[in-house]
């Protein structure tokens, strides 16, 4: 009834009418987690409002989305909007302390959660990548922060937040039978970018372990909004050229792709972002070997 199906069309990767907005389950069940963690944890109020508040409604807007499909002006507002509940919701009183709120700092934290949520929105492109990359990003993160002593309760929020997502996907691995929809992509890159800059600001985790173990994604996503900026006239619509989309179509594989990407984050981004945090006069160094050959991968294909 809600015709929440994607069917194939000019960026689509599948062939058979799967129904999409599948997100919106292990989305509110990580926002029902996040409530249960600071029910029995010292989660701060601030943090909270700025997961389950803003979390659900990028999830509500998400699943709108998949349903309607929302204008990409329309789309936009919304982003910022969320940023803006960020930023409130957790640099408020440091923003407020300064006078004359600083645009310079204020700006490029806005521009940042807008990218982040678009980014990874761009990852769920083909059958699993962008839930098997959570999964991994959240799993290795809690790792890192039980090798650093680090506070339980982001602990508690990043392995029920991969457990949800687990839970998903055992329907999504290729070849899927339920894609999570904006209502999935849209909360995770709201929430990772809401916990980058908590765990950056708290000093719980340092930015750069953070891109070491987006690496992937992180030059997948900016190699090819870069590259659609210089050779497409209208680079901001929908499209299927990312680099792991275009060797799925040239090997034919969803799965080829996606275990792919899995085996490079497993071997070979969890020991460099390991490594940031045992060795952090080494970091900045972990970073590039994480990128490096993300880059040359993307620019390849």
């Amino acid at each position: 009834d809600l015709n929440i199906l994607s069917v194939k069309n000019h960026r689509t990767l599948h062939y058979l009418p799967t129904p999409r907005g599948g997100g919106i389950v292990f989305s509110l069940l990580s926002i029902l987690a996040i409530f249960l963690i600071f029910w029995n944890w010292q989660l701060t109020e601030e943090l909270l409002l700025a997961l389950v508040v803003g979390g659900f409604t990028a999830t509500l807007f998400g699943f709108v989305d998949d349903i309607k499909n929302i204008r990409a002006r329309f789309k936009l507002i919304i982003q910022f909007s969320l940023a803006c509940w960020v930023v409130c919701c957790l640099y408020f009183g440091e923003l407020l302390s300064l006078g004359l709120t600083p645009l310079y700092i204020t700006i490029p934290i806005l521009l940042f959660m807008v990218w982040i949520i678009n980014a990874y929105n761009f990852l769920d492109g083909i059958d699993g990548m962008a839930a098997s990359g959570s999964i991994f990003i959240s799993m290795a993160l809690a790792l890192v922060l039980f090798l650093t002593d680090g506070p339980i309760e982001i602990i508690a929020i990043f392995i029920l937040m991969a457990s949800t997502i687990i839970g998903f996907i055992l329907f999504n691995w290729p070849p899927a039978t339920i894609f999570m929809g904006d209502s999935g992509s849209v909360f995770l890159g709201y929430i990772f970018g809401s916990l980058i800059l908590f765990t950056v600001k708290s000093g719980d985790i340092s930015i750069w372990t953070w891109l070491i173990v987006f690496g992937y994604f992180f030059a997948d996503t900016t190699v090819t909004q870069l590259m659609r900026i210089i050779l497409v006239k209208k680079w901001y619509l929908p499209h299927r050229s990312h680099a792991y989309q275009n060797l799925a179509r040239i090997t034919g594989s969803h799965l080829k792709v996606t275990g792919g990407v899995v085996l490079y984050n497993v071997v070979w981004i969890l020991p460099l972002t390991i490594w940031s945090v045992m060795k952090p006069e080494m970091a900045l160094f972990a970073v590039v070997l994480a990128i490096a050959p993300s880059l040359v991968f993307a620019l390849k294909y």
